[in-house]
C-alpha cells in the first residue's frame, strides 16, 4: 500500500511551528523584495500608532490588514514600500513622564520633561516593535526602516510644512472660544473629542432683570398696552445647560420672526412679568406653574432692550442688550438664548458678525484648570454680588462651581426652575474627562480657502467601504478652521516670538527660515533650552524690542498629518511621477476626523495653486474590535483580550490557549472589517479550527506527494493529458481556477473575508468532503505509476502549488512551513521565501462548463446515495459504504438529450460511479431488467430527473472483501481482488 508519508506535523505548539519562519517571512522578506522586485512600486502609508502602552486587539486588526495587502502585492511582483511609524508627542506621554519625575509642570523645567518624555516614548516603541513582529508583519523594523514623529529629520520636515502654510497666509493667532480640556490643560481640536451620551448636567431657568430705562419701543408699547405698573419688575426668562457660564453673559438673543409673550406666574404674582417664547408657555408651565398670558409681541419688538444680571461688568463700555439671531428655535428652552461668547463658538460667531465684540473684550473668568478666576469677583454691579463672586473663586466650573451657581441663583431669587438632565456632551478622548469651551489666544489654520480643493481631490479617491466617503467629506466640509496650538511641553514648538511689551507675535516665512535653520543645526530641543537671542531673525536684531519665545506646541494631528512629506522625500526617484504618494492608507473609522483629515488638509494646503491632490489613492476603513458580546473592551469590565495572549497563551493555557499568530491573522482576515468586529474565546476557537482544517488539507496533499518527492522526478512526458483525466480531476481543476481568480480579485479589492470564505468552502466541500474521499483508494491501492494515480497526484500538486500563494498573505507562517517542507533537502534550508515564487495562476483552459454541469448532476445523485447508505447503516445492514453496491435503475424510455441530465451523467460516467459514491460496485439497469429480481435491496430511494424518476437500490455486494483495499470485489477463489493482484505482482 502506498500510504501517505510526510514530515509536516499534524499540529504543534505555535512557538515551535511559527518562530523558525518569522524572520524569513518578515524582515528578511521585506529586504529581499525591496532589492529584487521588478514590478511597479506599491506604497502603503502607515498611520502611526501612539507610542504608549502595549498593543491591543485593534492594533492587531490594523497591522494585519495592512500586512495582508502588502504581501499580496509582493506575490504580484510589485516592489512594496511600507515604513511603520509611531506618533510620539502629546499629553499621555507627557503625563507619564511627569509621573516618573514625580513632579508637576511647575516644578520641572521643560527641557527635563521633554527628556523624560522621549525616554517614555522610546521605551514604548521598543515594546510595541517587538509585539508587532509577533503578528508576523513584513517590514524593516530597524530604526532606519521605521519613522517616529520625534526624529530630527521628521521634525524639521514638519516645520517646513508649517512654514509653507504660514507663507500662504493660512496660519493666524486669535482670541476666541475653543474646546478646552481642564484635565489636559490644553486646547483641543474637534478630532480630539469623544461624545458621551449619558453626561449629567444641571439645567436652569433664570430671570434676567430688564433695565426700565433701556426698554425697546416695542416692549414699552406692550407694557403700556397691559397697563403694567412702572414699578413692576420685568425679566427675560432664559435657559441654559451650563449655569457656570452665566458670569460671562454678554447678550441675550431672540429670533425676530418668532412670537413672544409677557406672562405673570399665577403662584408668584408679586415677582413681576416674564418674557418668553409664545410656543414655550405650555411646556414651561409644567416646570414653573400656571401662567397668565398678558400680551403677545414679535421678537423684533424686543431688540436692543437693555438688561442686567449679577455679573454685569461694572463700568463696561457695553451695556448688555437683546440682539437678533435666526438660530434661536422655539422647540426647547424659553425662546431667549443666553450668550456667553467666551464659552460658545456659535455665540461668538453670531455676536462678532453683529459687530457686538468690536470694541469690548470677551469676558472669560475661567482659567486653564477649569476653575473660576478672581475676575468673577469684579464682574458685579453691587456689593452683594462681589460677595457672590468670592464664593465662586477657584471652584471647578464642571463640579462645585456649577452647584454653587445654582445655589446663588436660588438665594438671589433669580432661579425659576432647575432640572438634572442626561445629554450628549464632549469629552477629552485621551483623559476621558469632560471638556469646556473657553476663550484663549490660540493659533489656527484657516481651512476656508483650501477645503473646496480638498473636497475636490477626494473625488479621485476610492473609499473602502464606499459609505465612508460621506463621513470624511462631511467632516471636511463642516470645518472652517483648525486649532493647531496646544499648551503642552512635549511636542513640536510653534516657533513664534512675542514682543514682551505688546504681545505681538512674530511668525513670518522669514522668521521661520532663521529659526528652522537654527533648530536644524542644534535640534528642536534647543527651542526649549537656548536663549531667545538665538532665534531673533537678522531683520529684528537691531531693534530695541524685547522678545520671548512662544510656549505652545503643535497639535499632534498636525505631527502625524505631515507624514505624507516623508513619502515625498524617501520614495525612490525612478523618473516616474506618482499621481498619489500613497496607494493605500488604512486606519480605524475614528480617523475620518483625525489622521485622514490632517493628512489631506496639510497636503492640499501646501500644494501649488491648481495642483492640489489627495496624498492617498485608496482609503480603507476598519471598525473597532469588540468582545464577543459586542461590547467595547475595557479593563474595568474585564473583557480585554490581549493579542499577545492570543498568540502565546495566558498563564493558564487551559483557559487561554496559545493559538499562534496565524490564527489571529485568520480571524482578522475573516471578519467584515468595514464595521465593528467581535473577538472572544469562541470566535478564536473557530478561527483555530478553520486553521487546522486548512493545515490538515495541506498535510494530506504533502503526505501523498511525499513532501514533493513523488512528483519531483515527473517530467512533462509523464504528465497525464487533460482528456485522459477523470471527470472529478477536471472538475477540481476547474474549481481551483475559480478559487484562484476569485481570491485574486478579492485581494485586489481588499475583500479578505471573501478570500477566506472561498478558501474554506473549497477546502471543506471540494477537497476534503469530495476529492480526497474519492481518491484515497486510488492513491493508496493503485500502482505507483498508474495513469489514474498520476493524474490525481498531478491535481493534488497543482492544488497545493496554487493554494499556498493564496493563503500566504493571511497565513505566512503556514505558507513558509509548507514551502520549507517541499524544498528542504538534506537539512538544507531553501534560500528564498515562498513569496519569492510569486502568485500561481491556473491555466484558464481548465475552465469547462460542461464538466461542471455534469459533475453537479452527479453530486445531486451522490447526495441521495449518501442518504440511502446512511439509512442502511442505521438499519445495521452495513458498516462502511464499501460493504454495499448500488443498482441505479433508469426509466424504460429512451433518454432524450437535455431532458434527463442526471441520467445522462450517470450513463456517461458509469465506469467511475463506484469511485464517486465510494461503494464496491455500481450497476446501471433499466426497469424490467432480470437483475432486479435477483435479490432484495437493503434500502432504496428515488431521484427526480426532469419528469422521470431514477431508482437507487442499495444492495449487498456480490463478491468478497479484499484484505488489501477493503473493496467487496474479490472473487471468492482469490486472495486479493484483480486490481490488487496486478499491483502486488508489479
Amino acid at each position: 500500500m502506498l500510504l501517505p508519508k510526510t514530515s509536516f506535523a499534524l499540529w504543534s505548539e505555535p512557538a515551535e511551528r511559527e518562530a523558525p519562519f518569522r524572520e524569513r517571512c518578515t524582515s528578511e522578506l521585506y529586504d529581499w523584495q525591496w532589492k529584487n522586485a521588478k514590478g511597479p512600486l506599491f506604497v502603503l502609508h502607515d498611520g502611526p500608532p501612539y507610542a504608549n502602552g502595549n498593543l491591543h486587539t485593534g492594533h492587531a486588526l490594523n497591522k494585519i490588514l495592512k500586512d495582508i495587502i502588502n504581501r499580496f502585492h509582493v506575490l504580484q511582483g510589485r516592489r512594496v514600500s511600507y515604513v511603520p511609524g509611531w506618533d510620539c508627542h502629546g499629553l499621555p506621554i507627557e503625563s507619564k513622564a511627569l509621573e516618573e519625575l514625580k513632579a508637576g509642570h511647575e516644578q520641572v523645567p521643560p527641557a527635563k520633561i521633554r527628556e523624560m518624555a522621549r525616554k517614555v516614548a522610546s521605551r514604548a516603541i521598543d515594546i510595541q516593535r517587538e509585539e508587532f513582529k509577533q503578528f508576523g508583519i513584513m517590514a524593516d523594523w530597524s530604526d532606519q526602516g521605521t519613522y517616529r514623529t520625534f526624529d530630527h529629520d521628521y521634525e524639521i520636515r514638519q516645520l517646513r510644512v508649517f512654514q509653507e502654510l504660514v507663507r500662504k497666509g493660512l496660519i493666524y493667532r486669535h482670541y476666541r472660544p475653543v474646546y478646552w480640556s481642564p484635565s489636559s490643560k490644553s486646547a483641543l481640536a474637534e478630532a480630539e473629542l469623544n461624545y458621551e451620551d449619558n453626561h449629567r448636567s444641571f439645567t436652569v431657568y433664570v430671570k434676567f432683570p430688564v433695565v426700565k430705562s433701556g426698554l425697546s419701543d416695542g416692549l414699552r408699547s406692550a407694557l403700556q398696552a397691559i397697563q403694567a405698573s412702572e414699578d413692576e419688575p420685568v425679566y427675560f426668562a432664559i435657559w441654559t445647560t451650563t449655569p457656570w457660564t452665566l458670569p460671562a453673559n454678554m447678550a441675550l438673543s431672540v429670533n425676530p420672526e418668532l412670537e413672544y409673550v409677557l406672562v405673570r406666574r399665577q403662584e408668584h404674582p408679586e415677582e413681576g412679568l416674564l418674557v418668553m417664547g409664545k410656543e414655550r408657555v405650555a411646556a414651561l408651565s409644567k416646570l414653573m406653574g400656571s401662567m397668565d398670558v398678558l400680551t403677545t409681541l414679535q421678537g423684533r419688538d424686543l431688540l436692543d432692550t437693555k438688561y442686567t444680571h449679577m455679573f454685569n461688568p461694572t463700568g463696561s463700555a457695553l451695556t448688555p442688550h437683546v440682539v437678533p439671531w435666526n438660530m434661536v428655535k422655539e422647540d426647547s428652552g424659553t425662546g431667549i438664548v443666553h450668550m456667553a461668547p467666551a464659552h460658545g463658538a456659535e455665540d461668538y460667531t453670531a455676536l462678532k458678525a453683529l459687530g457686538y465684540l468690536k470694541d469690548v473684550p470677551i469676558v472669560c473668568p475661567v482659567d486653564a484648570d477649569g476653575r473660576y478666576t478672581s475676575e468673577v469677583v469684579t464682574l458685579s454691579s453691587s456689593g452683594s454680588a462681589t460677595t457672590v463672586g468670592e464664593s465662586l473663586v477657584d471652584k471647578e466650573v464642571m463640579g462645585d462651581g456649577s452647584k454653587s451657581m445654582v445655589k446663588i441663583l436660588e438665594t438671589s431669587d433669580l432661579l425659576l426652575a432647575q432640572e438634572t438632565i442626561k445629554h450628549r456632551y464632549p469629552y477629552d478622548w485621551k483623559t476621558k474627562k469632560p471638556i469646556i469651551v473657553r476663550a484663549t489666544s490660540q493659533w489656527f489654520a484657516s481651512l476656508e480657502n483650501i477645503k473646496d480643493a480638498a473636497l475636490s481631490s477626494l473625488d479621485d479617491v476610492a473609499f473602502h467601504p464606499e459609505v465612508s466617503r460621506s463621513r470624511l467629506t462631511s467632516f471636511v466640509r463642516e470645518r472652517s478652521e483648525w486649532c493647531i496650538s496646544r499648551q503642552r511641553t512635549w511636542g513640536i514648538p510653534i516657533p513664534a516670538l512675542y514682543d514682551v511689551e505688546t504681545d505681538e507675535a512674530i511668525l513670518t516665512p522669514e522668521s521661520l527660515d532663521h529659526i528652522i535653520s537654527v533648530l536644524n543645526e542644534k535640534g528642536v530641543q534647543h527651542w526649549f533650552e537656548g536663549p531667545v537671542t538665538d532665534f531673533i531673525p537678522p531683520s529684528l536684531l537691531g531693534s530695541s524690542r524685547t522678545f520671548t519665545k512662544g510656549k505652545d506646541t503643535i497639535d499632534v494631528w498636525f505631527d502625524s498629518g505631515v507624514s505624507w512629506s516623508l513619502l515625498r522625500d524617501i520614495l525612490p526617484k525612478d523618473g516616474v511621477e506618482r499621481e498619489f504618494l500613497a496607494d493605500v492608507c488604512l486606519e480605524g473609522s475614528d480617523q475620518h476626523r483625525g489622521w485622514f483629515q490632517s493628512l489631506l488638509l496639510t497636503a492640499v494646503g501646501t500644494a501649488e495653486s491648481g495642483k492640489s491632490k489627495s496624498p492617498y489613492k485608496h482609503l480603507i476603513t476598519h471598525g473597532f474590535a469588540l468582545d464577543d458580546k459586542g461590547k467595547k473592551m475595557s479593563k474595568s469590565i474585564g473583557n480585554v483580550i490581549s493579542p499577545l495572549t492570543i498568540i502565546n497563551g495566558g498563564k493558564d493555557k487551559r483557559k487561554e490557549p496559545a493559538y499562534g499568530a496565524d490564527a489571529l491573522r485568520l480571524w482578522a482576515a475573516s471578519v467584515e472589517y468595514g464595521r465593528d468586529v467581535s473577538i472572544g474565546p469562541k470566535i478564536l476557537a473557530q478561527s483555530s479550527d478553520a486553521l487546522k482544517k486548512i493545515r490538515n488539507t495541506v498535510r494530506f496533499v504533502l503526505a501523498n506527494v511525499r513532501d514533493g518527492s513523488a512528483i519531483d522526478s515527473s517530467s512533462s512526458s509523464n504528465l497525464v493529458e487533460k482528456d485522459a483525466m477523470s471527470l472529478a480531476d477536471r472538475y477540481v481543476m476547474d474549481q481551483l481556477l475559480q478559487v484562484e481568480t476569485t481570491c485574486k480579485d478579492a485581494y485586489a479589492s481588499y475583500n479578505f473575508a471573501k478570500v477566506v470564505a472561498t478558501l474554506n468552502s473549497f477546502v471543506a466541500n471540494t477537497l476534503s468532503s469530495l476529492y480526497f474521499d474519492i481518491t484515497k483508494d486510488c492513491l493508496y491501492a493503485d500502482a505507483a505509476d498508474s495513469p489514474r494515480r498520476r493524474a490525481v497526484l498531478q491535481v493534488l500538486n497543482e492544488t497545493l502549488r496554487t493554494l499556498i500563494p493564496i493563503v500566504a498573505p493571511i497565513l505566512p507562517h503556514l505558507a513558509e512551513e509548507v514551502h520549507h517542507t517541499l524544498t528542504c533537502r538534506d537539512n538544507v534550508v531553501p534560500a528564498l521565501s515562498v513569496f519569492a515564487l510569486g502568485w500561481k495562476s491556473v491555466d484558464p483552459s481548465w475552465c469547462d462548463e460542461t464538466v461542471v454541469a455534469r459533475m453537479q448532476h452527479l453530486l445531486l445523485a451522490r447526495s441521495r446515495v449518501n442518504e440511502l447508505l446512511e439509512d442502511a447503516r442505521r438499519q445495521k445492514h452495513i458498516g462502511g459504504s464499501l460493504e454495499a453496491s448500488l443498482q441505479i435503475v433508469l426509466p424504460d424510455a429512451e433518454l432524450v438529450r437535455g431532458q434527463h441530465p442526471i441520467a445522462e451523467a450517470l450513463v456517461a460516467e458509469a465506469n467511475s460511479l463506484a469511485t464517486l459514491f465510494i461503494v464496491s460496485d455500481v450497476q446501471i439497469l433499466k426497469h424490467g431488467s432480470s437483475s432486479l429480481q435477483a435479490s432484495q435491496p437493503m434500502c432504496e430511494g428515488i431521484i427526480t430527473d426532469g419528469k422521470a424518476e431514477i431508482c437507487i437500490r442499495v444492495m449487498p455486494p456480490a463478491d468478497a472483501k479484499c484484505p488489501r483495499c477493503w473493496q467487496r470485489n474479490r472473487p471468492k477463489d482469490q486472495e486479493l481482488c484483480d486490481r490488487c493482484v496486478t499491483v502486488v505482482k508489479s
